[in-house]
């Protein structure tokens, strides 16, 4: 029985849990927000888009390592605890992003700058790597019975809150600082401000109490035992970093990848392309607990494959509809409809990654798979959307900025045949 103590303790957890996964949202959003500038400043090339595909190229190279943070952090959360290992992300994530926000520029120390700036993303990737998944599985372990959907969704929601103020910040400094002050200091900023918060987020992290899940093991596994179960786990694992790949491919394109695809490919201004990440990011504050709910009544499987199907079939020709005249309006129009098959897929989608691998290496089975799907396309959507643009309008293919629909199709591919193919737990089955 819940006692209303014990759901006050789990609003609590709930809480404290999203206040740290908000910061490594938010230091992923703001390099993404801030490309442009970035690729001026380390990236410096003959035209604007090589530049620019470089400093996305930095972007994705982070997620390159979430894989080893997934595999060799989530070890240690199973190994020591969850309270611990989201400690620890913590702290990796902040010495990854001020590394970055006080980073000489190309024109000031040559090479060794844009490299450093390599080295910062691989450590916020080290740390993001089992953020995800040590806060999905928290939230999956306190919640009480029909209601995991829900708790969990609060994981991906909390994300949304970070994408929210990273475009609240642009916005503000866009319209109070001029495009040469931008360019000069403006878009570290928003670093440093994320580096404020890591002393109080880490002061909150201390506060969680460690999951009941865990504490009921009389011998968590050793570091070996995990790996080892892990590996004879691989085929779920890999399932799962393709459940996860539609998730992760169309979180980047509707996040990330805005603010670089609507001022520099369809030349709408800075602040209208922020402004529809905003909206973006409150629609998904919205969705993801909904649906969230929604999969805890009618079962994970049946949102995944209509969203896998929508996902299949309409990104094209929504953007197909959007580089034919566009505007501030269609941008918010086709973003929204992203979104919302976003946040149905995903809402569903984390719960259900979190009850299909095996308890003990949950952690790091979790964060292995988001973390693949994430390093292999989500993380970079944005570098390979630009690519495929690029492609496309040197051999002349009509409506090339349209293409990066093809890619969030093609992710859906792949979500669609790990839903089908992985088994969903009955109601009420242990997890």
């Amino acid at each position: 029985m819940i006692t209303s103590k014990n759901r006050l303790s789990q609003i609590k957890s709930v809480a404290l849990v999203s206040c740290g996964n908000f910061l490594e949202m938010y230091d992923f959003m703001v390099f993404a927000f801030y490309a442009k500038y970035i690729a001026a400043a380390f990236f410096p090339a003959a035209d604007e888009l090589t530049s620019l595909l470089s400093a996305l190229m930095a972007f994705g190279s982070g997620f390159l390592f979430r894989p080893i943070g997934g595999l060799l952090l989530g070890a240690y959360v199973d190994r020591h605890g969850r309270r611990k290992g989201l400690m620890l992300a913590i702290g990796l994530m902040g010495l990854g992003t001020l590394s970055i926000a006080v980073m000489p520029t190309y024109a000031q120390i040559g090479v060794l700058g844009p490299a450093l700036i390599v080295v910062g993303r691989m450590l916020q990737g080290l740390a993001a790597g089992v953020q995800v998944g040590g806060a999905s599985v928290y939230l999956a372990e306190i919640a009480p019975p029909g209601k995991k959907g829900f708790y969990v969704s609060w994981q991906s929601a909390s994300q949304q809150v970070a994408v929210m103020f990273a475009a609240l910040v642009g916005v503000v400094l866009t319209a109070a600082l001029t495009k040469a002050q931008m360019a000069s200091f403006g878009w570290r900023i928003p670093f440093l401000l994320g580096c404020s918060l890591i002393p109080v987020l880490f002061v909150v992290r201390r506060w969680l109490e460690e999951t009941p899940a865990f504490l009921a093991q009389k011998d968590p596994p050793k570091f070996y035992a995990v790996l080892g179960s892990f590996f004879r786990n691989t085929k779920t694992v890999l399932l799962g970093a393709m459940l996860a790949t539609m998730t992760t491919v169309f979180f980047y394109m509707i996040t990330s990848y805005t603010p670089t695809y609507g001022s520099t490919v369809l030349k709408l201004s800075v602040q209208d392309s922020l402004l529809v990440t905003l909206c973006v990011g409150l629609a998904n504050f919205i969705l993801l607990p909904t649906m969230g709910a929604l999969s805890d009544r009618v079962g994970r499987k049946p949102l995944l494959l209509i969203c896998a199907v929508a996902g299949l079939l309409t990104p094209y020709p929504a953007l197909l509809w959007l580089v034919q005249a566009p505007s501030f309006a269609r941008l918010l129009g086709v973003e929204l409809w992203l979104a919302l098959i976003y946040g149905s897929y995903n809402g569903a989608m984390i719960v259900f990654l979190t009850e299909v691998i095996p308890a003990k290496v949950r952690t790091t089975g979790f964060s292995f798979a988001y973390s693949l799907a994430t390093a292999v396309f989500g993380g970079f959507t944005p570098a390979i959307s630009t690519s495929l643009i690029r492609y496309a309008q040197q051999n002349n293919y009509g409506h090339a900025q349209a293409v990066p629909g093809l890619w969030l199709s093609m992710a859906a591919i792949i979500g669609l045949i790990a839903a089908l193919i992985l088994k969903e737990r009955r109601h009420g089955e242990q997890s």
